[in-house]
C-alpha cells in the first residue's frame, strides 16, 4: 500500500513515495510542469502500485485559499480524471521552508538544494499524511 505525495508548483512537481507498508516517506524526484506531468504520475502509480495520492495544498498563512491553491485543485481535478486512485489534500504551509532548513542542516550545497527541494517538501507532506493515518488507527 504505497502512497505517492505531490508538491505541485508552478514550474515543477516534487514527488515522494512511501514504503510498501506505508510508514516511511522517501523523496522520489521532480517532474517539470511542461513535461506531461499527469502521464508521468500515472506511470509512477502503475509502476509503484500506488493506492493513494496525497496532494499538498498551498493554503495562505491565514487559512484562506488563494490563486495557487485554485491551480493545485485544477491540476488534481485533471489527474483524478485519469485515475481511480483516491486523492487526499494536505495543508502544505511552510513545507518548502522546512525542507530548506532540513537540507541546510544536512549541509546540502545550494545547487543540490535547488534540484531536490520540491521532492523533499513532498516527503514532508507525505510524512504529515502518514502521521495522520497513524493517529486515526484504533488502538
Amino acid at each position: 500500500m504505497r502512497i505517492l505525495a505531490l508538491d505541485v508548483g508552478q514550474q515543477r512537481i516534487g514527488l515522494a513515495i512511501s514504503d510498501p507498508l506505508g510508514t516511511i516517506a522517501q523523496p522520489l524526484g521532480t517532474i517539470r510542469r511542461n513535461d506531461a506531468p499527469i502521464e508521468h504520475i500515472i506511470q509512477i502509480v502503475k509502476d509503484k502500485e500506488v493506492s493513494e495520492i496525497v496532494v499538498g495544498l498551498p493554503v495562505n498563512m491565514n487559512g484562506t485559499s488563494g490563486q495557487q491553491a485554485d491551480e493545485v485543485h485544477e491540476f488534481a481535478r485533471l489527474l483524478a480524471e485519469q485515475t481511480d486512485i483516491p486523492l487526499v489534500f494536505i495543508d502544505e504551509r511552510l513545507t518548502t521552508v522546512e525542507a530548506e532548513k532540513l537540507m541546510i542542516s544536512a549541509d546540502v550545497k545550494r545547487r543540490k538544494r535547488r534540484q531536490s527541494i520540491d521532492s523533499v517538501a513532498a516527503a514532508i507532506i507525505l510524512e504529515k499524511r502518514l502521521r495522520n493515518k497513524d493517529s486515526r488507527t484504533p488502538t
